[in-house]
């Protein structure tokens, strides 16, 4: 379990660092390369927009590649979703400028994005299912957390990078071509993750199974269409308070309140480090008090601490940011330890990739792709202190408690083989 939980960290930070360097990059650079016409806000809007396609295009992702995951094993997902991600990640920064190609250079910026998130949204649903499949009951929420960790890390690695970038160069460099060197960095990345899945052996859940579904969309949508929803509409509140203080926050600090970009970088990567190491911690009280209470609290967490949040960081204080950025991610923490676990004990195996994948990639639509632009728009149209963002942000948090409300909970027993935990 040590090998697999590992191979599945690793590969999770692969593919979330291709996804959370775009972010970055959308946030601090890409407005004014890409879209130069536009103000400085409509840039960013703009490159924001880019950012969203990646979102919108993870929920095909997860039916394309579940339906091979259910087909023909857990597997092969997991290696061919590293490729694809991998090379549109460095094809991003191989992109000459809007000044060099012109309107064709946001349209193949546009096109790779969507390329990007076809296969992020494939890996999710391969990795954790490597680890819930071969984990005992018992534990099943600690070593599927581990899949979880993988976005820190790969957003740390990211950041980082472009934190020392940020630190060595001038702006102009940074502009001319620092921005490129994270996304060359991918193939390196890639390379090495395909070296540890290689040796990896399908799941026992898999292998169980005698039956397969012949399209299992059709019979996800047939027999858990009402799961699916409401699976989308409770992970909603994860995406929107992840990517508003990992990206969004980014470029409302240095556009709006003049924060350096080192200061920020820094102000949420340590919270993002605290995150991931909270992680294994809070899965285990998930194994011990259930999915379904761990969801409840930390979507309640998250409706009360948003306001608090965006005040905080209205001050431009680095202290300050940094506390109210660590808030939400602790809320956000205590909820998603437990997703990789909770949503294939909701699912029967003959759908099981097919059904948490685009359950947890619906709600990447609802909540990822749309922040980022909702709160920049509503930022600008604010005083000092962006409270429409903290409404918008309380608001989602409302509707995802609502939608955990509506779910069973699955108790820590053995994954079956035919019949879902829920019925």
């Amino acid at each position: 379990m040590a090998r697999l939980a590992a191979a599945s960290l690793a590969g999770t930070a692969i593919e979330f660092y291709d996804f959370f360097v775009y972010g970055t990059a959308a946030a601090l650079i890409l407005g004014p390369l890409f879209f130069p016409t536009f103000s400085p806000v409509a840039g960013t809007l703009a490159a924001f927009v880019t950012f969203g396609v990646g979102f919108v295009a993870r929920p095909l992702g997860s039916v394309l590649f579940g339906h091979l995951g259910d087909r023909r094993g857990r597997r092969p997902v997991l290696v061919i979703s590293l490729l694809l991600t991998g090379a549109s990640t460095v094809a991003v920064g191989c992109v000459p400028t809007y000044g060099t190609l012109g309107v064709a250079a946001p349209v193949l910026l546009l096109v790779l994005r969507f390329l990007q998130g076809l296969g992020l949204g494939g890996e999710w649903g391969g990795a954790v299912l490597l680890t819930a499949e071969h984990a005992p009951a018992r534990r099943r929420a600690l070593w599927s957390s581990f899949p979880q960790v993988g976005p820190a890390f790969g957003f740390v690695l990211a950041n980082g990078v472009m934190l020392a970038l940020s630190a060595v160069l001038s702006d102009a460099q940074f502009a001319q071509w620092g921005w490129r060197i994270p996304f060359w960095a991918a193939g390196v990345l890639a390379l090495a993750g395909l070296w540890l899945r290689s040796s990896l052996a399908e799941t026992p859940g898999f292998l169980e199974i005698d039956d397969h579904a012949r399209v299992p969309l059709v019979e996800v949508v047939r027999h858990h269409g009402r799961l699916v929803l409401l699976t989308a509409g409770a992970l909603a509140v994860g995406y929107a308070v992840f990517y508003a203080v990992t990206t969004w926050s980014l470029s409302y600090a240095t556009e709006r309140l003049g924060v350096s970009r080192t200061v920020m970088l820094t102000c949420v990567m340590a919270a993002v480090v605290v995150k991931g190491a909270l992680t294994p911690l809070m899965a285990l009280l998930g194994d011990r008090y259930g999915r379904r209470p761990m969801c409840l609290v930390g979507c309640t967490a998250c409706a009360l601490w948003m306001l608090p949040m965006v005040a905080l960081l209205a001050t431009g204080e680095p202290l300050l940011m940094f506390l109210g950025i660590l808030g939400a991610l602790i809320a956000f923490v205590i909820m998603f330890s437990v997703i990789a676990a909770y949503l294939p004990e909701l699912y029967e195996a003959r759908v099981r990739c097919t059904g948490a994948a685009v359950g947890y990639n619906l709600g990447g639509v609802l909540g990822g792709a749309l922040t980022p632009i909702v709160a920049t728009a509503l930022a600008e149209h604010s005083g000092r202190v962006p409270w429409g963002v903290g409404v918008y942000l309380t608001g989602i948090a409302l509707l995802s408690l609502a939608c955990f409300a509506l779910l069973p909970e699955t108790r820590p027993v053995p994954l079956p083989a035919v019949e879902p935990v829920t019925g």
